[in-house]
């Protein structure tokens, strides 16, 4: 193949803006976001952040067991047994509200970001017990079952092909708070100033924050969850923020504006006065189903963004409706009514301005697919839900150290697309609309490449082999000795 035809070819790395230097600096790029971050590790008696380093090196190097002593072992030493980098996750008080902080900071300062949205939602994985931190027996949406396990409350954001996790915290059931919990409270680093909090609770927090730390977002998404919680979404509106939020297929709304108040107390009435608003008017609330068999009930297809599989399209309808919160107050919203590919209809309100377009609405509402990627590819890129520490603060700490690597990610191709710019005419070459973005996979192959693991030799296998019998047989050592005790009567 002639030099010529190899730059031409579509397999050309110039044409996918990947020249060699890109490989070799990435390992770079790497280091220098850790350097950036350097100081949220740091204690005000140590300077324990190499451990991040490592962590972070590990978590974006390893595809499988991506626990303490595994990424110890890969990326420090293979006789390292992983219990400084135990310590430093576990029970090193570095603060990880600091990482999330200098994310949402960094993504303020680049213009590119601006007006993006928020994306919120939970997640959660199974536990074996009920011993590590918030574990409990709970709905865990991404299985969709009851089980035993832990749930997460995540802030994503998401701008122009870029996703990433902008903060995070650890749900705690309510029993947790009880007298039963308090030992595994402090063993566990539970803050001392962490109350229940319900999960829409724990989700105005992470929005609250974002908005005073000047993270630049244009609206909010989220599930029904969320959707559902007319208190959510007044203090929302409370907050001046824009909302794009589902809602299940039994709430209730107004078609007309319904007169609310405190209805006039009969004379003669025995007991207290009547306190409470209600509706006073003769509008009668509506499921927002119903209006499916409305006779002027369309759809209309509306255009939404180019994916790998084609043109986003969602037929939808939209509607200005009115809402009663618990408290008496009435609120003008918008009705989305959209339907997914397989024909699924949804339902969200939204507190946009009225002359916000349908386009406009159903476009917010399909970027919290976004919010699905992010918990994805912190998964399955990431190791998220590799953890098997019980700390509240070994969680805490992973988390924030795989957002920074999905922060790492997101700049990555941010950059890239700006220094080495793909070539326009692989669109022509290729008989695509888009070009697939580069995934968090891609940029971990090319890390894996300059950064590569370290490698069990035979010997050092077989002795790492020997070193599990050995801590295997002590450990059955000790529960035959506690067998025994517990056999010697009293």
């Amino acid at each position: 193949m002639s030099q010529q035809t190899e730059q031409s070819s579509i397999f050309a790395p110039q044409r996918w803006g990947l020249p060699m230097e890109t490989v070799d600096g990435i390992a770079n790029r790497l280091r220098n976001t850790w350097a950036r971050f350097q100081e949220c590790f740091k204690t005000k008696t140590r300077d324990t952040s190499e451990y991040a380093w490592v962590y972070l090196r590990g978590i974006l190097t390893m595809d499988t067991g991506r626990n303490f002593a595994n990424i110890a072992r890969r990326v420090i030493d293979l006789d390292d047994d992983g219990q400084n980098l135990q310590q430093f996750m576990s029970d090193s008080p570095w603060a990880d509200g600091s990482v999330f902080k200098q994310i949402q900071d960094e993504i303020g300062q680049r213009p590119e970001l601006t007006e993006g949205v928020l994306t919120l939602d939970e997640s959660g994985d199974e536990r074996a017990g009920d011993q590590s931190a918030g574990a409990g027996r709970q709905y865990l949406g991404r299985l969709g079952k009851v089980d035993m396990g832990q749930v997460a409350v995540g802030l994503g954001y998401y701008k122009e092909g870029l996703w990433m996790m902008v903060d995070a915290e650890l749900y705690l059931p309510e029993n947790w708070f009880d007298d039963d919990h308090a030992e595994l409270r402090r063993r566990w680093h539970i803050p001392q100033n962490r109350s229940f909090a319900t999960k829409p609770e724990l989700g105005l927090i992470l929005i609250r924050r974002a908005k005073g730390q000047g993270l630049p977002f244009e609206v909010v998404t989220a599930d029904s969850l969320y959707g559902r919680d007319s208190h959510f979404r007044a203090e929302m509106e409370a907050e001046q923020l824009r909302y794009v939020l589902d809602v299940p297929i039994t709430t209730h709304i107004y078609l007309t504006n319904p007169v609310v108040g405190v209805p006039e107390t009969p004379s003669g009435k025995l007991g207290r006065p009547f306190s409470r608003p209600q509706v006073l008017s003769d509008d009668q609330p509506v499921e927002v189903r119903s209006l499916l068999a409305q006779p002027d009930f369309t759809l209309q297809p509306v255009e939404l963004r180019h994916t790998e599989r084609g043109l986003l399209i969602y037929h939808c309808a939209a509607r200005q409706v009115w809402t009663v919160t618990d408290e008496g107050t009435v609120r003008k919203e918008w009705l989305l009514i959209w339907q997914e590919p397989d024909e699924t209809i949804h339902f969200s309100l939204s507190n946009a301005p009225a002359e916000t377009s349908l386009a406009q609405l159903a476009y917010w509402r399909c970027l919290r697919y976004f919010a699905e990627r992010t918990f994805q590819d912190v998964r399955s890129e990431a190791g998220w839900d590799e953890l098997v520490a019980r700390k509240y603060r070994a969680w805490m700490h992973h988390t924030a150290l795989d957002a920074l690597a999905l922060w790492f990610v997101a700049e990555t191709k941010l950059d890239w697309a700006h220094i080495h710019p793909r070539d326009p005419e692989l669109v022509r070459d290729l008989e695509i609309a888009v070009l697939p973005a580069l995934s968090m996979a891609n940029i971990r192959e090319l890390l894996k490449a300059v950064l590569p693991l370290k490698q069990l030799s035979p010997a050092q296998a077989r002795r790492l082999v020997i070193q599990h019998l050995v801590n295997r047989s002590r450990s059955t050592r000790s529960r035959l000795k506690a067998q025994q005790r517990s056999r010697v009567p009293t």
